[in-house]
């Protein structure tokens, strides 16, 4: 008996141990070959710190800017302070900066930094950079083990890997913003749904289930706190549980649970968030509640984000030009074909299509099983080919589902549901049981699946060869890097800088000095300070742009020509179009679009450096992309 035992051990310590170890080191080779791109796109060692520095844009800039300023602070708690009543990023407005731009991850890096001793060790910035590819290990380590639970075999979670590696481009922002906050929660939130697969299982010991628990209720917590937006989407995994839970394929306990833990999350998110009132009127907090106290069902959300939701479906027309910017960005427009191109020719997308439809299937016949009132079989068996009736497949059917839905309407979300698309294909490739239901469909007997799923994975299995570091260019932007070097030199210390939102983040982040505005959309006062500094690429008068931006008390005026002309792909969609539809400067008559304006475009105008621009604008510096004015406080009017 005991030799029995032992022989039985020991092939599952193998297993379990070789797997762990495959899923370990492919999350490291994986952040080794993050830092190795990296270095070699940006050539980032042998920079400057300026050069280093303009690498982060837009609202990177802005997340890194305040990680230099904690550094910067004689103590880490004075730095916190400075963050939470900061008055000298924008001017006129004294802000909260960790509630309002979701400064954890910066919080925490900096206290490792300092905490750690690493000041003589490695500079800031590679620390910086070195946690997010770290995540980023962890994270394609998450899906590995995610698949291997389902599948039953670790060659899931290397097919997992492999697939998303090669589609790289549309499984992660790594590559467009280091700082994002995608970066920094999507590898919590892909260790939340590794676990919670785990407690989802059928016939999981008490002792892995606890644990299983634990680690959906530490990630759920902290992927709520790295990212604004993450209570939206674990609405979409609440839904889906809700719905696992009603056709009664888990037990109802372990979905009140995992509610307990979305309940005890908004909680604890709302007290150190600084009481964020977002998450009082979070659809999450809505729904869970509702499924727990046994009420109706009341979705509450905020109005802006509800009003952007229905012009996106075409619900509704609005002129407001904050909504129209956001809906133009590429992350709100839907994905392009060569999207669904590359997840098809990397073979990706075929894959999935067939694992889900084999899955759709099966759930249906389980569910037709469980209304005709057959009873629960907890204890299928391979040769059984009932794999719907898993809770934790059917669970991720219903979730990849609702993440595609999202996908399919907004590009954004395809960086969390390619993955996703990634570990449910390997998955469905490699587990015996998918392929057995589908040959007890076909009638298929003699062929065993495990031969054939291996025979066809060792044959099938993608080689990722250089991954595109053969292939890379130099990145420089001398314009942008002359425009920061000349603010540092030229500009006085309480100078105030006004232009595009991504360019002040930049102005922020290199130069340290004050401007009007950045790319922040989450509060009405930002909204309207963007779209009334925008106006200097509208056709508007030389008076009524020096009022608006001494309103904001700016002393510095940046004109980008790339916004000045630029010559969008999508018509409607640049910014100088959505102003005129803004300021009923264009009007539409049936196809035909007209303008009206007495004025020119100041951004074009200006240049040309004739009254009245003149009395009110100085040029003092300019190059290929920029010119900067400094605004005038003593207007002298010339003939």
């Amino acid at each position: 008996m005991l030799d029995e035992e032992w022989n039985v051990f020991i092939p599952r310590f193998a297993k379990l141990f070789f797997g762990c170890l495959a899923a370990v080191i492919s999350g490291m080779m994986y952040a080794m070959y993050l830092s190795t791109y990296h270095e070699r796109k940006f050539w980032f060692s042998g920079r400057p710190e300026l050069e280093r520095e303009i690498t982060f844009q837009g609202d990177g800039a802005i997340y890194y800017s305040f990680y230099k300023d904690l550094l910067r602070a004689p103590s880490f708690k004075r730095g916190v302070n400075q963050l939470t009543h900061d008055n000298r990023t924008l001017s006129l407005k004294t802000m909260n900066v960790v509630r309002q731009m979701t400064l954890y991850p910066e919080l925490i890096a900096s206290l490792l930094y300092q905490a750690s001793g690493s000041e003589e060790v490695i500079e800031p910035v590679y620390f910086y950079i070195g946690i997010v590819f770290g995540l980023q290990g962890i994270y394609v380590t998450a899906l590995f083990v995610t698949s291997w639970l389902m599948s039953g075999t670790w060659l899931a979670g290397m097919l997992t890997v492999v697939w998303f590696i090669i589609n790289r481009a549309d499984t992660t922002k790594i590559d467009y913003s280091i700082p994002s906050r995608e970066n920094w929660a999507l590898p919590y939130f892909a260790c939340q749904v590794a676990a919670l697969t785990g407690y989802l299982k059928n016939n999981i010991n008490p002792s892995a289930e606890r644990f299983c628990y634990l680690l959906v209720s530490a990630s759920t917590y902290t992927f709520m706190m790295m990212w604004e937006y993450s209570h939206y989407l674990l609405f979409v995994q609440a839904v889906s549980l809700f719905l696992l839970d009603t056709v009664g394929f888990t037990q109802t306990e372990k979905v009140h649970e995992v509610y307990k833990v979305y309940l005890f999350s908004l909680f604890l998110g709302y007290m150190l968030q600084f009481e964020n009132p977002a998450l009082l009127v979070s659809p999450l907090l809505s729904l869970v509640a509702a499924v727990l106290l046994a009420k109706y069902l009341q979705v509450i959300t905020g109005k802006s984000f509800v009003w952007l939701l229905e012009v996106k479906l075409g619900l509704n027309i609005t002129k407001n030009f904050t909504i129209n910017w956001l809906l133009c960005q590429e992350s709100l427009q839907a994905p392009s074909q060569d999207f669904f191109l590359r997840l098809t020719q990397s073979s990706l997308l075929p894959f999935y299509i067939l694992v889900l439809i084999i899955c759709l299937v099966s759930v249906g016949q389980a569910t037709f099983r469980r209304i005709s009132g057959e009873p629960v079989n907890d204890t299928a068996k391979l040769e059984g080919g009932r794999i719907g009736e898993r809770p934790e497949v059917v669970y991720h059917v219903l979730h990849t589902l609702s993440l595609g839905l999202l996908a399919m309407m907004m590009e954004g979300m395809k960086y969390v549901w390619t993955p996703y698309v990634c570990m449910i294909a390997a998955f469905g490739v490699c587990s015996p049981e998918l392929w057995m239901t589908l040959f007890k469909w076909l009638r298929l007997k003699a062929v065993h699946p495990i031969l054939l799923v291996s025979s066809y994975s060792v044959i099938c299995f993608p080689t990722v060869h250089s991954l595109e570091l053969s292939e890379l260019q130099e990145f420089y932007d001398p314009d942008t890097v002359g425009l920061m070097t000349w603010i540092k030199r030229q500009a006085p210390i309480a100078a105030v800088f006004a232009g595009s939102p991504q360019l002040m983040g930049t102005v922020k982040l290199c130069t340290g000095w004050m401007v009007t505005n950045l790319p922040l959309y989450n509060e009405e006062d930002l909204q309207k300070r963007n779209e009334n500094i925008f106006q200097i690429y509208s056709k508007r008068s030389a008076e009524e742009i020096y009022k608006i931006l001494t309103s904001y008390k700016a002393t510095y005026l940046v004109i980008e020509d790339s916004i000045c002309n630029e010559v969008g792909p999508v018509r409607g969609c640049r910014v100088k179009d959505l102003l005129d539809i803004a300021n009923g400067h264009v009007y539409y008559e049936e196809n035909d679009s007209y303008g009206y304006s007495k004025y020119g475009r100041f951004c074009q105008e200006i240049k040309m450096n004739y009254s009245p621009y003149v009395n009110y604008f100085t040029r003092v510096y300019w190059n290929r992309s920029y010119y900067v004015y400094k605004i005038n406080t003593v207007i002298s009017f010339q003939s």
